[in-house]
């Protein structure tokens, strides 16, 4: 078994870093760690989307906290619930997704996530485990005593869910299997603790019902923070929305649209989605408010984050050619790319791809004339206009793009 460190402060850093809450407490899940035991911990992820984001990596690098600490880890892969779809961060109902699309979307996660967590490690090995190997042998009579532990009422105190029938929206029964299924992930792994991200919280706490009911012990749960604008509250991460930096994003793309966050995301994102001690964080935040430009530290930040999934070389010439294209102003030898269909909207494909925080944004960056034809020098003001060919574009002052347009 792997050496179990207690050390006070690694422990009090993963009692407070990136977390929300922790149940049914803080003091009690510190008296756990300090204990000398090792834990088993997990973490649940959908293959809803063909990858994972920065704000996915959170609960990673909080597992690899763990981890380093000696717990037991198990990543769980939701290949059987992804059919369903979580309703939790939901205004309007799930798409259901087919077996087919969901192991296509499974084929590179766990490289993805290998960023993060070592794999490769024999003498604690991390296990990766998928729900479908019990949640699809469940038969009715199961699946009925499951609900027994929960209330039509306890379901529909949910806001989201509330909102949708306010709204005249459907709302579907097997929304309501959901949480069972997730809360009995942690009865048959049999785990000491779940970590998952605030939206997660009823879905988790199903699972320390269902503990106590069916294993009589407890569950502890930490909730980790969702990476926001700390201004507006805006989703900075969103497999749904298609907005987000990508963990296989090419490091290029990577390091430009971590560019085009909002200076006051910086520090959040720093302390979210990095290995950086948090003095080190703090120093920044300290530069920050002595008026230092947020641009200096944003290409710390983009530098770092490319470091952690392309390595620190690749980083450091990302940042090289970043540093000549605007002390130089000129476009860069390599450009970010997406795509886009003909026909759609130049604001839509901006927002989409994280070049701006929402389409509200990017509507402002048109009424600016922060948006140009970085080819022809054109100033583009209307936020209607469409894409009809490729073409790089020059988002502000230091953001380019090619739209490559099929």
């Amino acid at each position: 078994m792997a050496e179990i460190i207690t050390d006070a402060e690694k422990i009090e850093e993963l009692l407070t870093r990136s977390v929300d809450t922790i149940y049914p407490s803080k003091e009690s899940l510190r008296g756990l760690l300090a204990s000398g035991k090792q834990i088993s911990v997990y973490v649940g992820i959908d293959p809803t989307a063909c990858y994972a984001h920065l704000g996915h990596s959170t609960n990673y690098l909080v597992l690899e906290r763990l981890h380093r600490l000696g717990h037991k880890i198990v990543v769980l892969v939701g290949d059987f619930t992804a059919m369903i779809g979580d309703p939790s961060d939901k205004t309007s109902e799930r798409v259901i997704l087919t077996r087919e699309q969901v192991v296509a979307n499974m084929t590179t996660f766990k490289e993805q996530i290998g960023k993060i967590l070592d794999f490769n490690d024999t003498g604690n090995p991390i296990e990766f485990k998928y729900n479908g190997e019990w949640l699809s042998t469940l038969d009715f009579q199961k699946l009925t005593e499951l609900a027994s532990n929960f209330t039509v009422q306890q379901m529909l105190e949910r806001d989201l869910f509330q909102k949708r029938i306010s709204e005249g929206k459907p709302l579907h029964l097997q929304e309501f299997f959901y949480p069972l299924m997730q809360g009995y992930d942690s009865v048959v792994l049999g785990v000491d603790l779940e970590v998952g991200g605030t939206d997660q919280t009823f879905n988790m706490l199903a699972g320390r019902t269902l503990m106590r009911r069916y294993l009589d012990r407890e569950k502890w749960v930490m909730t980790t923070t969702l990476l926001v604008n700390p201004t507006t509250g805006e989703k900075l991460m969103s497999k749904s929305l298609g907005t987000g930096i990508a963990i296989n994003e090419p490091p290029d793309n990577m390091f430009g649209k971590v560019m085009a966050l909002a200076d006051e995301a910086v520090v959040q994102v720093f302390i979210d989605c990095t290995r950086l001690s948090m003095d080190e964080i703090a120093t920044k935040k300290e530069r920050l408010a002595g008026g230092e430009n947020p641009k200096n530290i944003k290409l710390e930040l983009a530098r770092e984050i490319v470091a952690l999934y392309h390595g620190g070389k690749t980083a450091e010439e990302v940042l090289s050619r970043w540093e000549k294209t605007f002390s130089e102003k000129q476009m860069p030898d390599v450009v970010p790319e997406v795509t886009a269909k003909r026909g759609d909207t130049l604001l839509g494909v901006l927002a989409a791809n994280g070049l701006a925080e929402s389409k509200t944004k990017a509507r402002h960056l048109f009424e600016e004339g922060a948006v140009r034809n970085a080819e022809s020098g054109e100033k583009i003001t209307d936020s209607t206009a469409t894409v009809s060919e490729t073409t790089t574009y020059k988002i502000g002052k230091k953001v380019f793009v090619k739209i490559v347009v099929s």
